[in-house]
């Protein structure tokens, strides 16, 4: 019998990350580094940096790893690889070289398993054009594996979580629900064909979503991951200095989710991410529980938060749902800043 990387764990995925408040927390008193070749630092905790290497290139440098969420080595290795190499589409970059990271408990599970996760890494990364140059692996309980990315992008056309507008339609790419649903599995709650449906979502490149944020001229953008779409617009309305009002009812969701949170599958990060959001957020009166939480579930390799121009979001919506993003959707506007800075209503 196969070895279940889910017996290793009890919270997977980006629901393992440290909580946001206690994240900014941490990261309030570093100091910056003062280089005005460093066009993007971790101010304003955007996906990735950015160093300038000349006026025509910089770099996109990234990192992310994490426990299994899925029993299988090799789909933990395309997901994880997936949701590494996101964070330089997020800033409109074409990601190059990686580097594997991996914690691995040598005695405790089959080497095999070792090989398997590598080798979905190593597959993801060929499929988005990405060469895996080396890696690192320490001997580790419980296993975690990701990639360290680094990309290019043209130093005037970087995508970041500060570059909203006022009237911005704000698109997402992919359904919500991810961390739902994996819950479900673990306590046997989902019903047949939504694990799959979800593996599907996390390990889809979000390749199509950045050409076209790069060819619709989008500066403002984000990746969808372990502090929800509430905790991750938020950052970018605070960065932005604008108000994102977002309609839950236009939010796409994976298949069984609501059904799964009315029951009371609620993952313990959506509290940690609905703690750090509610003091500067605005939720309509009647908004229903369950779209409160699932606005803070914790995605792991989730889609893009795109910010467009209003009179462009149609034709990149369009274009979105011609290349197998036929879930994608308009979800809310960014506003002026006069109250708090998202609202959900």
């Amino acid at each position: 019998m196969a070895f279940d990387l889910l017996t290793t764990v009890e919270t997977g995925g980006c629901s393992a990350k440290i909580p946001p408040r206690q994240l900014e927390e941490l990261l309030k008193d570093l100091p910056l580094p003062a280089d005005p070749r460093i066009l993007v630092d971790i101010s304003t905790h955007d996906d990735a940096g950015v160093y300038k290497i000349n006026d025509e290139t910089a770099l996109v440098i990234t990192t992310d790893f994490f426990p299994p969420m899925v029993s299988d080595g090799y789909e933990f290795g395309l997901i994880a690889a997936t949701n590494s190499i996101s964070d330089v589409y997020a800033m409109g970059g074409t990601p190059l070289v990686a580097l594997n990271i991996m914690m691995f408990p040598s005695a405790r599970i089959p080497m095999e398993v070792y090989r398997d996760i590598l080798r979905g890494g190593n597959d993801k990364a060929r499929e988005a054009g990405v060469s895996i140059i080396g890696g690192h692996t320490i001997d580790d309980y419980p296993p975690k594996y990701g990639l360290a990315v680094i990309g290019t992008v043209h130093p005037d056309r970087i995508i970041t979580n500060a570059g909203v507008k006022e009237g911005d339609d704000l698109i997402l790419t992919k359904p919500l629900g991810t961390g739902i649903i994996l819950a479900g599995h673990r306590l046997q709650m989902a019903a047949s064909g939504q694990l799959e449906g979800a593996v599907s979502v996390m390990k889809k490149l979000n390749t199509e979503g950045c050409a076209l944020m790069q060819k619709y001229g989008v500066r403002g953008g984000t990746d969808i991951t372990g502090f929800g779409l509430a905790g991750h617009a938020l950052k970018m309305a605070r960065a932005s200095g604008v108000t994102i009002r977002i309609e839950m009812s236009s939010v796409p969701l994976l298949e069984g989710v609501y059904s799964l949170t009315d029951l009371g599958c609620i993952p313990g990060a959506a509290f940690r991410n609905l703690d750090y959001t509610e003091g500067d957020t605005q939720f309509a009166e009647g908004l229903d529980y369950n779209l409160r939480m699932i606005a803070h579930d914790a995605q792991t390799s989730g889609g893009l938060l795109i910010a467009v121009a209003p009179e462009k979001s149609r034709g990149l919506l369009k274009e979105l749902h011609d290349s197998d993003h036929g879930e994608a959707a308009v979800i809310g506007r960014a506003v002026k800043r006069e109250g708090p800075a998202l609202v959900l209503a």
